[in-house]
Formats: structure tokens, sequence, C-alpha cells
């Protein structure tokens, strides 16, 4: 009886100290998450702003969005699912193509896979500034390489029919953790399958699309969630290098909302906004996870 006691007792002191060790974790989540995304979904019935007193409005800032009455509303999602469809996939078969290069035997591997991550750590600030510059229609690089092949320049982050395709291309500068998780992925391939491959005669290709691709489908979910759910999310290319234009071919979603919430003053309509966007990446989040078992294979499955 006396040791169930001691038992219980040493339960309890091992209980009260893992609450005190998750209790920063838990205040965080509530303070900095939990509780900012009530008081916003509060506020996106209201038209709340910072310069005047605000008033319950009830879904009008929700029927007003999706009324049109807004045009940036529709552009803005427009804008953005046309970057999400282009970036998405090119970054994924880019990171997907380098992990592979890095994964072969070569002499300085390391080297070559730290110079290849390293642009996803600097600053996109930074890396913005750089990019403008770059693509300067007037003295940028790009134009002035296109001038030395006798080509004609291009406008580049200037013209409406160009802008997004340059930020996707822009995007693959960024894709250094995506490559790092491929990498991770492919160093966990059997290597006895691709030698199995070998033995009846199959070449790359074969090895590639009946063993690396089906066993690193896991790998490649996991990229292609995270691709959408930040690609709905993009914000600082925007603010940075186009401030949304020209003619607001480059009015990002998320940039949308800033322009709502900062420059706007309508803090009411930039939570509304902000929860359809959280509906959209929600909903489209369990979309692919409700089809994945169609082409995800899991080991043991």
């Amino acid at each position: 009886m006396k040791e169930k006691i001691k038992m219980t007792h040493r339960e309890k002191r091992e209980n009260v100290a893992g609450f005190l060790f998750c209790l920063p974790c838990i205040l965080g989540f509530l303070f900095f998450a939990a509780i900012p995304m009530i008081i916003s979904f509060i506020m996106s019935f209201s038209d709340y702003s910072i310069v005047k007193e605000s008033h319950f409005v009830g879904v009008d800032n929700y029927v007003r969005l999706f009324a049109g009455q807004d045009p940036y509303f529709y552009k803005s999602l427009t804008v953005t699912v046309i970057y999400v469809v282009l970036s998405v996939p090119t970054s994924i078969v880019f990171a997907f193509l380098i992990a592979s290069l890095l994964n072969k035997s070569v002499k300085g591997k390391g080297l070559f896979r730290t110079l290849f991550y390293l642009p996803s750590i600097i600053p996109i600030v930074a890396m913005g500034a750089i990019w403008m510059w770059i693509f300067n229609p007037d003295v940028g690089l790009a134009n002035t390489l296109l001038k030395a092949v006798g080509l004609p320049p291009n406008k580049w982050l200037s013209s409406e029919s160009t802008v997004l395709p340059t930020l996707v291309f822009v995007n693959l500068w960024t894709t250094g953790s995506t490559m790092v998780i491929f990498l991770a992925g492919m160093q966990d391939v059997p290597r006895q399958l691709i030698e199995a491959v070998e033995i009846d005669g199959g070449g790359v290709m074969a090895k590639l699309l009946h063993v690396i691709v089906p066993i690193m489908t896991p790998t490649i979910f996991y990229n292609v969630v995270m691709g959408f759910i930040n690609g709905f999310q993009i914000f600082t290319q925007s603010y940075v290098m186009t401030q949304g234009g020209p003619n607001n071919a480059s009015l990002f979603y998320v940039y949308y909302l800033y322009r709502e919430s900062f420059q706007f003053m309508r803090m009411g309509n930039s939570c509304a906004i902000a929860w359809i966007l959280f509906v959209i990446i929600m909903m489209l989040t369990a979309i692919l996870f409700k089809f994945q078992n169609r082409w995800v294979y899991y080991g043991g499955e």
C-alpha cells in the first residue's frame, strides 16, 4: 500500500512537472495564436477601424466581398491562384531535380548542397532588392545578357504579361528547403531496389519512375501541401518588388489584405479577408489529404 501511495505521489509530481514544462508553449499558443484568432473572427463582423468608432455590421463584410463590391477581392484571389498553379509544380520539379543531382556520389557534393541551400536562408527583402536590379528593364543584368546575345529586351516586372512568370522564376531561388527535404527522402530509398532494376536492365528513367518516385510519394505529398499553403500566403515579393503592380497584375491576396489593414485602415474588412483565406487553405488541404490515398504510398501498406 505504501508503495502504491509513493507511486501515486511520484506520478502526481511528474504530471505537475510535465504541465509546468509545457506551460510556456500553452501560454504562447493562447496569447499569440488562439486569442488573436478569436478576436479577429469577432472583428470580421464589425467595421472596426483605428481612426474611427467601430460598429457591429453582421456579415456585411463577407457579403460585400463575395458580391464583388470590392473589385480587388476577386482580382487578388485570381492572381494568387494563377501564381500558385504556376509556382508549386515548377518549384517541386526543380527542387526534385536538384536533389537528384546532389544525391549522386560526386566530389564536393557537400559544398554543392550548401550552395544550393544558402539562397533559401537569405532574407526575402534583400533577395527582392537583388532581383529588382537584375530585372530592371533599363540597366538590369537580365536585359544586358539578352542584348549581348542579340535578343530583344524584356520588361520583366514592369509588364502585366510577364510579372507573374518572373515572380515564379524568382521563387525557384528559394526552393533550397524543399530540395533538402527531397534529398533526405532519397537517402531512405532502399539500395537493393535500385540494384534490382539495374540487374533487370532498367535505366535512369526506370529507376526514377518505378522505384524512387513511388517510395518518395509521402515526401512529395508533404512538399505539395506546404507549397500550396505557402503559395497562397505569398506577400513579401509583391510588397518589395512590385507593390502589386503593374495595374494590380501582382496584387496577391495577402498583399491585398495588408493594404486593407494598414493603408486604408479597414481592419474589420481585412479580418474577413483573412478568415476567407483561412477557409480556402483549410479546404484545399482537406482535398489534398482526401485524395492522397490514390497516389501516395506509405511503407507497410
